[in-house]
């Protein structure tokens, strides 16, 4: 059962609409459709504050066309959320209040610390935390959230009243900036960041260690522009690791040009040209104030946390730390769903996948358990190509897994899940295959090559629709492997998967120099 959302995130900057489908008995969501518009509702009016009637106009034909596409989706609730631009106006509980007469939307005006902790629900909804507390950082147009939270609670929300629009507004009367301004600006943000990461670093544990994750449209802007520096251009920033260096030799580029100059760049729209030095400067500023050499992306914050927090309140997530959890089991479930994988079918190939990689590590395989998790990923979805084509289903596999949305994976890992399934049937892996360049490193390469040939292995053994052969017994030597095929009833003809599964033998035998053999019990 599947019920249809929507939130709409009311920025300083611009107006977000997402509608999610939300999975009830798997106790997720996914992402149906995504819409932007760039309103500059924090464009106020210099004298009084107030929001400008062209600003808050582009609000209501926003949230006009946001309102009939949700309609569409067949939206059963429109959660609506307004941030520190109207929060601050002396017009802002006006402005929703005509929002509600013209479009009968009811619209929530969130404080700091609830906008600072529907951001922490949204990326605990997207990337594993892993036990380990993470420093989150939103940067808005108006305010920069900065969170310490774990997997199990938000240990510290803060909200500071400094944006990428705020200073482009206050402080960026020339272009480029002369290098007095520039100074003058970022040590005005590390005053104004100060009481924040100070309540932040008085709570990290003594020999803890935080991971730093930054989130927004800025923190998007410079992963793309980062990422398209380098070799492999990743298709999604999400997980994106940006290292300090880069982004300091990025804004040292950037602070060197004109806005015409920015505007040019493929990886910024007209706004975001005008508004991404002060946000990076931000950026910049926060990890030098924790001493951090590199931090993660995630493309999600305050919308998907509007989502969970639904959720929460209408009792389809009871805990937010089982679901963070178990985040890689559901997202991996939910796109074998999507894409009609046979579920019951895939959990033998994986079950029998598994069984061979404990039985043959240190022989096929010397993955120190990295690889294990990502086996049972691929092998789960290794026929989702099916849902396109029978023919060559691997490589469809492939395309579907590395286009599809995997939480809780960073792209390294990504993508070695879409390689494994690519290269569990026919060829082996070339040089010049896509699917091969595409591998991050020789890490990544070697585990494919182990990871796939045990998805090879088990995969031979998914020879008919109804299950034949209950379990595997796998006894392993440096000389010889041997493998008894137990049948589900006693003395079924098993011959069709001893010989698909002997295929494989020249195989180990030429790679490995390790005799294999199949046996099926008596």
């Amino acid at each position: 059962m599947t019920r249809n959302v929507g939130a709409i995130d009311i920025g300083t900057n611009s107006t977000h609409l997402l509608i999610a489908s939300v999975n009830v008995p798997l106790h997720t969501f996914s992402i149906q459709t995504a819409e932007k518009s760039t309103t500059r509702l924090g464009e106020v009016d210099s004298e009084s504050g107030d929001l400008t009637e062209d600003s808050m106009e582009r609000v209501l034909e926003t949230l006009l066309r946001f309102k009939e596409l949700a309609a569409s989706h067949k939206v059963e609730e429109l959660i609506t959320a307004a941030t520190s631009a109207v929060r601050e106006a002396p017009n802002g509980r006006e402005f929703l209040y005509r929002i509600k007469e013209k479009l009968g939307l009811e619209v929530e005006l969130i404080s700091g610390s609830e906008e600072a902790r529907l951001i922490y629900l949204g990326v605990l909804s997207g990337m594993p935390f892993n036990d380990r507390p993470h420093i989150l950082l939103d940067i808005g147009g108006g305010s920069t959230e900065l969170v310490l939270a774990d997997s199990r609670d938000a240990r510290a929300l803060t909200s500071t009243k400094v944006g990428a629009v705020r200073l482009q507004r206050d402080f960026f009367k020339e272009d480029p900036i002369t290098h007095k301004r520039r100074t003058f600006l970022q040590t005005f943000i590390q005053g104004s960041l100060e009481p924040a990461v100070v309540k932040i670093s008085s709570r990290i544990k003594p020999g803890e260690k935080p991971v730093m994750v930054a989130t927004s449209g800025t923190a998007m802007a410079i992963g793309s522009l980062a990422a398209s520096q380098e070799a492999i251009t990743p298709l999604r920033c999400h997980g994106h690791r940006l290292k300090k260096k880069t982004l300091d030799d990025l804004i040292s580029k950037l602070l060197a040009m004109t806005y015409e100059q920015r505007r040019r760049l493929p990886q910024l729209n007209d706004r975001r040209a005008e508004i991404i030095v002060p946000g990076a400067l931000i950026l910049q500023t926060s990890m030098q104030m924790f001493a951090m050499e590199e931090l993660i992306l995630s493309e999600r914050a305050l919308r998907e946390g509007l989502i969970i927090d639904w959720m929460m309140r209408h009792g389809f997530l009871e805990d937010r730390f089982n679901f963070q959890s178990s985040i890689r089991k559901r997202t991996v479930i939910h796109q074998a769903q999507r894409f009609a994988v046979d579920q019951k079918r895939a959990e033998r190939v994986a079950n029998h996948a598994l069984t061979f990689y404990k039985k043959t590590k240190g022989i096929l395989h010397h993955d120190q358990g990295e690889g294990r998790e990502l086996l049972w990923a691929a092998a789960m979805l290794h026929a989702c190509g099916k849902h396109i084509n029978n023919s060559s289903y691997h490589k469809h596999s492939w395309y579907l897994i590395r286009h599809g949305e995997l939480l809780g994976y960073s792209q390294s890992e990504h993508l070695i899940v879409a390689a494994i399934a690519r290269y569990h049937r026919k060829s082996l892996p070339k040089k010049r295959h896509e699917e091969w360049q595409s591998l991050i490193d020789k890490k990544s390469r070697d585990m494919v090559s182990s990871m796939s040939l045990l998805l090879r292995l088990s995969a031979s053994l998914d020879c008919r629709p109804e299950p034949v052969v209950a379990s595997i017994n796998v006894e392993a030597t440096t000389d010889e492997i041997r493998c008894e095929l137990i049948p589900e009833v006693a003395r079924q003809n098993l011959l069709l998967e001893q010989w698909s599964l002997s295929n494989c033998s020249s195989l180990i035998e030429q790679s490995f120099g390790v005799t294999f053999k199949v046996i099926i019990e008596n």
